[in-house]
């Protein structure tokens, strides 16, 4: 089951735009410290680089992603993670809108 609802957050209101509007996220801080962001990432087939690990949890959509290192793409669908290591990549391809929490850390 994906998350519906984040509680108790402040959210960041200027948005996070990367690749010409393809993908636009939220940050999102919890009390304890700890960020989220929350976005969507339209139609494309993009790189991303990492600093932190990250997890990304699908809440709508669906994608194929594919870490670095690997060739193998693998199929992620609501409710469904996938982690990608600190100081990587991973290329991520979507057909429809594939709405997402990152998890930083």
């Amino acid at each position: 089951m994906s998350t519906e609802t984040l509680n108790g957050v402040s959210v960041t209101t200027r948005a996070n735009v990367y690749f010409d509007g393809r993908c636009v996220s939220h940050t999102v801080a919890f009390a304890d410290g700890t960020k989220k962001s929350v976005g969507v990432i339209l139609p494309a087939t993009l790189t991303f680089n990492t600093g932190a690990p990250e997890v990304m949890e699908c809440v709508a959509g669906s994608c194929e992603y594919k870490l670095a290192g690997s060739g193998e793409w693998l199929k992620s669908s609501a409710g469904q993670k996938f982690s990608v290591p600190g100081n990587s990549s991973f290329e991520i391809r979507v057909a429809e809108a594939y709405h997402y929490i990152c998890h930083f850390g």
